[in-house]
């Protein structure tokens, strides 16, 4: 009895809709948190054979507002390699290959210094500084990939 009032509802849902935004409630019942459902992450269903959740998850999710995202032309991470004993995550993220993808980031050794970024504008005037002790080598990653200008491989130079 309890399974038949659970799909009265969706079949409603379904039969309703033909194309439009689904309310809080309908994307509820979806599996979809509609307050915190970004339309980017709709886009990722492809990724993992979900396409048939696509539409559901386009009908419920908020526009991304990615001009909020400020992005630097270059980076600079700053760090004291007598830290590295107390900061083993930013040593394995200097060591590994990870800094290689970004051109534009450099590291630079400054003794005594506890690990930050520092975000720049293309003239390298600093625009912004991060305490970066407690973020883990994919934290670092990801925020470098976010907030860096993307260099195409054609112009890709020596910067320093």
């Amino acid at each position: 009895m309890q399974k038949k009032l659970l799909i009265i509802p969706l079949l409603m849902l379904f039969g309703n809709r033909c194309n439009g935004d689904y309310t809080t409630n309908e994307c509820s019942l979806l599996g979809f948190n509609k307050a915190n459902l970004l339309c980017s992450s709709c886009d990722q269903l492809k990724k993992f054979q979900l396409t048939s959740l696509r539409e559901h998850c386009t009908n419920c999710c908020q526009i991304d507002e990615e001009k909020s995202i400020k992005v630097y032309a270059k980076a600079r991470l700053e760090v004291c390699t007598c830290k590295f004993g107390a900061y083993p995550q930013i040593q394995a993220f200097i060591k590994s290959d990870r800094p290689n993808k970004y051109p534009n980031l450099t590291i630079r050794y400054v003794r005594g210094l506890d690990p930050l970024i520092k975000l720049m504008d293309s003239s390298g005037n600093v625009q912004e500084v991060l305490a970066i002790e407690r973020w883990d080598t994919d934290t670092v990653d990801e925020f470098l990939s976010t907030h860096l200008e993307r260099i195409e491989d054609d112009y890709r130079s020596n910067l320093v």
